[in-house]
């Protein structure tokens, strides 16, 4: 049984409304108010209320269906490393590589091609692995740039359905934001930018990904990055996570007390707090929406549903959660990394340590 339409994947996991759209073409939005969330219908929290709902039952008969259609896939069990220094960090990426390549072997021997070709490339010479676990969805941490030697450091934390077997997409944010940094860092300023698949991301269409329980899971693995890049970096480097989507949710569940100096939220569906004050983090807290993004929709309410809380908090865009707002421009929830748009300029300048240079919402 099959669907021969698609709707567009959102990156949070719920389906967008269904455009047919490839890219951002320009406001489709029509009528008095459009795109002004002071003019919103009357049915519009409804109608997201309903889509909320169908998510839910929906989820409990995709979800089963999705994980009995693909066994799982074998792998190697991580390889266990020294703590990581700076001294260690090259043997760190070399046994990864190594884990990575056997990887790729099994999963051939499997007969999944697909994921062996993914292991395969991440086993390649060059690739700066400072984490892999072939495993069910996957897990890995990779670097661009000279982390040891770094003075400013970005960490992506991803959104919904990313895994190994979409890491490609992941991976080409990571590579766009790594060569605006480079194209706007002052001479003598070295970066790198940290791509971040340590969690089970929820699914496209899940009841996972309508509640903070992921985010919870993903928490103290964030924050054990974070210790561990500082012991590669040192305390005097300028760190930033850069959290798209429910990647924000998982950084709003970390930031308490979290050894950096910037967290961007961009395309985010709240963070499961209601302030910034409620993060209790001493970063600058930063927040984007494009113009053409279907995550303004989302009704930001907690409702307890089945014993479980279901929603976000308060839209990270509204006043009242105390962000500083930067422009995203126009595009769509996948645009934020596209290169020239105002949200991937914004964002360099965040992770380069120039708030005064940030361009206002």
């Amino acid at each position: 049984m099959g669907l021969e339409r698609t709707a567009p994947d959102t990156g949070l996991g719920l389906t967008a409304p269904d455009t047919r759209d490839t890219g951002y073409t320009g406001d489709t939005r029509t009528g008095e108010g459009a795109g002004d969330p002071a003019h919103k219908p009357p049915h519009r929290d409804r109608r997201w209320g309903r889509v909320l709902l169908a998510v839910l039952v929906a989820a409990a008969v995709v979800v089963p269906l999705s994980a009995a259609a693909r066994p799982r896939i074998p792998a190697p069990a991580p390889v266990v490393l020294p703590p990581l220094t700076r001294a260690t960090l090259n043997a760190a990426y070399a046994a990864n590589r190594a884990d990575a390549a056997e990887a790729s072997r099994m999963a051939e021997a499997h007969g999944d091609t697909a994921r062996a070709a993914v292991d395969g490339s991440l086993a390649a010479p060059g690739r700066q692995l400072l984490a892999f676990d072939g495993r069910g969805s996957g897990r890995v941490t990779e670097v661009d740039g000279d982390l040891a030697h770094a003075d400013r450091v970005a960490v992506l934390v991803p959104g919904s359905d990313t895994s190994l077997d979409t890491y490609g997409r992941f991976r080409r944010t990571a590579r766009a934001l790594s060569r605006e940094l480079d194209r706007q860092a002052p001479a003598g300023t070295r970066t790198a930018v940290v791509s971040w698949l340590g969690y089970e991301t929820p699914g496209t269409v899940s009841a996972t990904v309508l509640t903070t329980g992921r985010a919870e899971q993903a928490a103290p693995h964030l924050r054990d990055l974070v210790r561990e890049l500082r012991a590669v970096v040192g305390e005097r480097p300028h760190l930033t996570l850069v959290c798209h989507s429910y990647g924000s949710v998982v950084c709003g569940r970390a930031a308490n007390g979290l050894d950096v100096c910037d967290i961007a939220l961009i395309g985010s569906p709240g963070t499961g707090a209601g302030s910034v004050a409620e993060l209790r983090t001493a970063a600058r807290v930063w927040a984007a929406r494009g113009g053409d993004d279907w995550v303004a929709d989302v009704p930001h309410v907690h409702a307890d549903l089945l014993g479980t809380t279901v929603g976000f908090g308060t839209d990270p865009m509204d006043p009242a959660f105390g962000a500083r707002r930067f422009s995203a421009g126009k595009g769509g929830h996948s645009d934020y990394f596209a290169p020239g748009s105002p949200s991937l300029t914004n964002l360099a300048r965040i992770v380069l340590g120039a708030p005064s240079e940030v361009r206002g919402d």
